[in-house]
This record gives structure tokens, sequence and C-alpha cells, in this order.
């Protein structure tokens, strides 16, 4: 389904037309691929998340919804993505101007249209946390809700490394991920893992094979803490390595709830950290809610400090 409305932009040049699409096709995803990449290099930090840049691919995806913004030339300047998927929760959006195009309007009216898109129940990300995002924000009524920190520390070489060998709790022993054969299970225990994160604990076989097709998947850093007598995974950590930058990212540790407190999860970050720094890899990231007081903790005592913030902000109503 497409639809084409002319949103009120702020003063300045003509408002943008924008169109509404349930799927790109490989011409219209190029062009917002394009997009994204230079406002990338502009900004320093990506302004749609891997699963916004996963969902632009591969036809459509149930509640997600894509708004392209043209400028009189029919030029594309600026690009949303609404995902109503959550139960609970408002939609989420995601959005970006060309960084040659910027404070022409362009994002107030991808706002705009996001607000009346989502019936004023709205949530959107600012990754980075820039000052031009949060007037956006304010602009449109909303206030801040959520803080993601992305923590980084130093790695350096394995022998050197100051996080010791892991030691598994009894009855556990830890082995790599078999793509197609561990699929099912792993979605399990990462629903259950993350049941009270519906990014993360939503995640589907589809979401799954998108990532394992992705040039940066790597069975050897996915690691499985599985039970002994039975084979039943009960935690993982997944690390994924960004070679261009040649950084390490400890991408998801997730542990079984009837696992938990019992020391898991630290002995899988560690078993993740050393794999990183076997691959030659400086630095280490993850991402982690600023609110999750005690998961904060355990990366700082392993030593995390904050590279960057990404703010999420909502609409009162």
């Amino acid at each position: 389904m497409t639809t084409d409305a002319s949103t009120a932009a702020s003063p300045g040049p003509a408002a943008p037309r924008i169109t509404t699409l349930d799927a790109l096709d490989e011409r219209r995803a190029a062009d917002v691929l394009a997009l994204l990449a230079d406002a990338a290099r502009a900004d320093g930090a990506q302004a749609v998340s891997e699963q916004g840049r996963l969902a632009l691919k591969g036809g459509r995806r149930e509640g997600v919804s894509h708004l392209l913004a043209y400028d009189a030339d029919d030029v594309l300047v600026g690009y949303a993505q609404l995902e109503d998927t959550d139960p609970v929760e408002a939609p989420a959006a995601e959005l970006v101007v060309d960084p040659e195009r910027r404070g022409q309007g362009f994002g107030r009216a991808l706002g705009d249209a996001l607000l009346a898109a989502s019936g004023r129940r709205l949530r959107v990300w600012a990754h980075g946390g820039k000052s031009a995002a949060r007037h956006l924000a304010q602009v449109l009524g909303m206030a801040l809700f959520r803080e993601l920190r992305q923590l980084r520390r130093p790695l350096g070489k394995l022998d050197e490394l100051d996080i010791a060998e892991p030691v598994y709790p009894a009855g556990v022993r830890v082995r790599t991920f078999v793509p197609g054969q561990d699929d099912a299970a792993w979605l399990a225990v990462n629903a259950a893992a993350f049941a009270h994160h519906p990014e993360q604990g939503s995640l589907t076989q589809r979401d799954l094979d998108d990532r394992m097709a992705e040039e940066w998947f790597d069975p050897r850093g996915f690691f499985l803490a599985v039970a002994e007598d039975d084979g039943r995974i009960v935690g993982f950590h997944w690390t994924k390595v960004h070679r261009e930058e040649q950084l390490g990212e400890v991408y998801v540790v997730g542990i079984s709830p009837d696992a938990q407190g019992g020391g898991l999860g630290k002995a899988l970050t560690a078993t993740g950290l050393r794999h990183l720094a076997a691959e030659g890899l400086p630095t280490a990231s993850l991402y982690v809610d600023a609110d999750n007081v005690a998961a904060v903790t355990v990366y700082e005592r392993l030593g995390f400090t904050t590279y960057e913030t990404d703010l999420m902000y909502r609409t009162e109503s």
C-alpha cells in the first residue's frame, strides 16, 4: 500500500512530499541506505538501528512502515521508520534527514507525519543524543523516556587481558551455535530471558535468519552454555565484530530465568571478551539501559565506561 501526503513544515522551502510504504523495492531501499550512510559519516553514529536497517530489505514486515520525504525536485531528503508491534507500548520510530538539507523543516515534517500515523502515541529514538534531535523532540512535544548507553573498554592482546579464564557452574559446558540445529532452542531461551525487553525478546526465525545472512555473522563467536545432562541451552553470549571500525561487540548476553543468579552471565561475558581479544580487536563495546543498575555495575567492574548515549523520547499522551 502507498499513500502520499504533504505535511506542513517549519518556515523554509516548500513542504516535502512524504510517501508512506509498507515495503521498499530494491531501488528505494538502496536510496535509503545511501542516505543513512551519508548521515552516519556526518554524525559519527547510525540514525537507524540494526533492526531498522534489516527491515529495509526483504519485503513487507508486520507492523513496519517506511516514510520517505522528497523535495520539490523529487530528491530523497529524509526517511523515517515506524514500528507498531509492541502490544503495550506506543509505536517506535527512527528518522534521519540528509546532512546537507537539515534546518529546512524536513525533520519537523517527518516528525509530524509520524505523530499523525501513530495517532499521536509515539516513541522516537535519538541515536547519539544529538542536540538537534533533542530540540526536534521538544518541538514535537515529546519527553525523555529511556536512556541507552554504549559502553566501551580496551582489550589488547589475549595474554595481557585482565579478564581471567571463566569458571562455569557445575553441570554446565560451553559450545558454539550451530545454524539450523540450534535456531528454535535459542529463540525460545532468548524469548524467556528477555520477556521484559520487547525489542530483543520478540525476535523471530526471520529476524535470526536476517542476522545470519549478514557478512558479520560468525558462529565461532556465538557461545551457548548448555546443561551437560540434557543439552538444554541455559545461557548464551553472541558477539559481533565490526571489522571496519576494529570493534568487537558484546552483542547480546542472555540467561534462562531458571539459571540466573549463579554467575553464568559473568562467565559467558568473559568468554566472549576473551574471544574478541583473541580475534585481535583492540576495543569492545556493548549497549545497556541506564536504569539497569545491576548490569551497569557488572560491566563497569569489567572495565567498561560510557562512550555514547542513545535517547528515546515519547509523547505524554
